[in-house]
């Protein structure tokens, strides 16, 4: 189990993400335009401005200011506001994959999209507007964490899982194997 102040202090750094490996917007391919994480948060949201009034290399795990921080750190983040300007759009975007439904045979109907190894595994999962809820057209084979491609149609569409609040949902008419362009 990770400590709350790894996890705050991981809350303000971030993971190793897509964007931190040099993922950038490439041409549209099949018709989607490839797009990075940065693009599913709002140009004004700062997430970390609630963090400022303790910051986390000032708390130890037994103190309840700890516990109150990642409270509101998780309240914050399961309300982040989406990017409005996305919604309906025909986007293809790489992401760890996190079964939702996920059948004996090993296809998964369901998972969540998120930009870092481990997020929604570990404690706090990712803002709302870094989670993408993804239905596949059909199911495909793939494991937890499994680095992937999607492709199909976004919305600003929130829905709570075990796992996390997602702010998008993506109806996936491909999902691929991720290889860097």
């Amino acid at each position: 189990m990770l400590s709350r102040r790894t996890v705050l202090s991981a809350a303000l750094l971030g993971g190793a993400s897509f964007a931190s490996l040099g993922v950038r917007a490439a041409p549209p391919a099949g018709g989607y335009k490839t797009i990075t994480w940065d693009s599913l948060v709002p140009k004004d949201w700062n997430p970390n401005g609630m963090l400022k009034d303790a910051p986390p290399a000032d708390l130890q795990d037994n103190d309840p200011r700890a516990q109150a921080m990642l409270d509101k750190l998780r309240e914050a983040w399961d309300n982040a506001p989406t990017n409005n300007t996305m919604n309906n759009t025909k986007v293809r975007l790489p992401g760890y994959l996190v079964p939702l439904e996920q059948a004996e045979s090993g296809q998964v109907s369901e998972f969540l999209l998120v930009p870092y190894f481990g997020a929604c595994i570990h404690t706090p999962p990712p803002p709302a507007n870094q989670i993408v809820h993804v239905l596949p057209r059909k199911p495909a084979k793939f494991k937890a964490m499994d680095a992937v491609w999607v492709s199909g149609t976004l919305q600003v569409s929130r829905n709570a899982s075990a796992m996390g609040t997602s702010g998008y949902r993506l109806e996936a008419v491909t999902v691929e194997r991720y290889k860097p362009e």
